[in-house]
């Protein structure tokens, strides 16, 4: 199964810059994490997405890469089960003509 988290779209603090790191500012978090279903072994998606929220409201990251790192490694602690991760994170009004973010893949099994 492959759940698919797309458009998660909330305000932390995240950045390198002084006004970056006193005012929030609006991201935008996409996930897809594939996993072997059953019964008794499945992922509750609310949980999940919340756990994203948490961590980086909480962490207050200043590289998206770091960011990136912290939910790879809150989520596959949280979900051994998962098989593959694919993590986007954008920031849409950061620069005027564009939304620019990172992403990464990674493969457990």
């Amino acid at each position: 199964m492959t759940i698919h988290i797309e458009d998660l779209t909330f305000d932390v603090i995240i950045g390198l810059l002084d006004f970056e790191r006193e005012n929030p500012q609006q991201i935008i978090v996409d996930l897809k994490a594939s996993y072997a279903y059953s019964d008794k072994n499945f992922i509750d998606y609310a949980d999940m997405m919340l756990l994203i929220q948490n961590e980086l409201k909480l962490k207050r990251y200043r590289l998206l890469e770091d960011a990136l790192l912290g939910l790879k490694s809150i989520l596959v602690t949280t979900y051994p089960q998962l098989e593959t991760l694919f993590l986007k994170i954008m920031k849409p009004n950061i620069l005027a003509p564009c939304q620019v973010g990172l992403s990464h893949t990674w493969t457990f099994k």
